[in-house]
């Protein structure tokens, strides 16, 4: 999968997704830090890139619907956002990546928890 990883992650977590072998880049890397957030989310769809971030404001569908995306994933660390806490959450995103898909989704990911929001079903 492709995905943009917000400023608020550092090298840590990008290697993370790297070495499951995903195509990674970063706002840090793209020059894009202190970004307007919906040009964020523009950049994000128009790269085909799921974003990950721990920017609560993605977490409003209305504003930032995920349907039109790649996805959007929130890591909410429960405490400290720490390195290790952030870290320890993206391979757990890693992982869970091999048995729900993110297209399309708004993901919550906190420790040992997985929370989705996908728009209704038009054929439901």
């Amino acid at each position: 999968m492709r995905f943009k990883l917000d400023e608020n992650l550092g090298r840590r977590a990008a290697g993370i997704f790297r070495d499951a072998s995903h195509d990674v880049t970063t706002v840090r890397e793209q020059g894009f830090q202190g970004g307007d957030d919906a040009a964020l989310y523009d950049l994000c769809r128009e790269e085909s890139r799921c974003l990950v971030t721990v920017d609560l404001d993605f977490s409003n569908v209305l504003r930032f619907p995920p349907a039109p995306t790649a996805g959007i994933a929130v890591l909410r660390p429960g405490g400290k956002a720490t390195l290790e806490a952030l870290a320890t959450l993206s391979s757990q995103m890693v992982q869970m990546l091999e048995n729900e898909p993110l297209a399309g989704r708004l993901w919550i990911v906190e420790p040992g928890r997985l929370r989705i929001h996908q728009a209704p079903d038009s054929d439901a």
